[in-house]
């Protein structure tokens, strides 16, 4: 979340002397809704920011563009079930993205369970995992979070149409480059901060 923003819009509200509840009767949400985005907890959809900025009158783009910017790193995944593939991998990650907190997984299960207790920005999924598939495995990141990145990273180009069907944001074939990252990086479906 995005602390400056909590901070942000607290001081725009006060600066108004609207109380939680007058600012929540006004942009029609309720009251725990604007202390929640206060506090830093959750963030309000694009839409509601700009019934912000009008409450407040202020300029949407700045409160827009405080909005984006994270105070956290994201967090990047590899599952791969090869650990050579991992430790090979990883630190090519960890360079092309020096800001996000890069973790590799040879269980699905695990890296599931890591999605389930933390919000995943981009997962690379090898296609071929045992009882487990990449396949498998992105349609479940994604009903846990939709908006998570999903690039697919194998050594078998003939999955690539099964691969488009799952709603992944790219697919790469091994072995994992920094050219072949950046590429990836600039064609995400939701981009973020590196």
């Amino acid at each position: 979340m995005s602390i400056a923003f909590a901070q942000i819009l607290k001081r725009l509200r006060m600066e108004k002397g609207l109380s939680q509840n007058e600012m929540a009767e006004r942009i029609g949400v309720s009251r725990p809704t604007v202390a929640r985005w206060e506090n830093g907890s959750r963030l309000p959809d694009t839409a509601m920011i700009i019934h912000i900025s009008r409450c407040l009158n202020v300029d949407t783009e700045s409160l827009l563009s405080v909005a984006t910017k994270s105070d956290e790193s994201p967090n990047v995944i590899m599952v791969d079930d090869r650990k050579v593939i991992l430790t090979g991998g990883l630190p090519v990650l960890k360079a092309a993205m020096p800001h996000a907190l890069v973790t590799g997984f040879t269980r699905p299960a695990k890296a599931i369970e890591y999605a389930k207790a933390n919000r995943v920005a981009l997962a690379f999924l090898d296609i071929e995992m045992g009882k487990l598939s990449g396949l498998e495995v992105c349609r479940t990141l994604l009903e846990i979070n939709p908006h998570t990145n999903v690039v697919y990273l194998t050594a078998y180009s003939d999955y690539a149409l099964d691969a488009w069907g799952t709603g992944a944001s790219g697919y790469m074939l091994k072995p994992l480059t920094p050219e072949g990252v950046q590429a990836q990086l600039k064609k995400l479906r939701y981009p973020f901060p590196l």
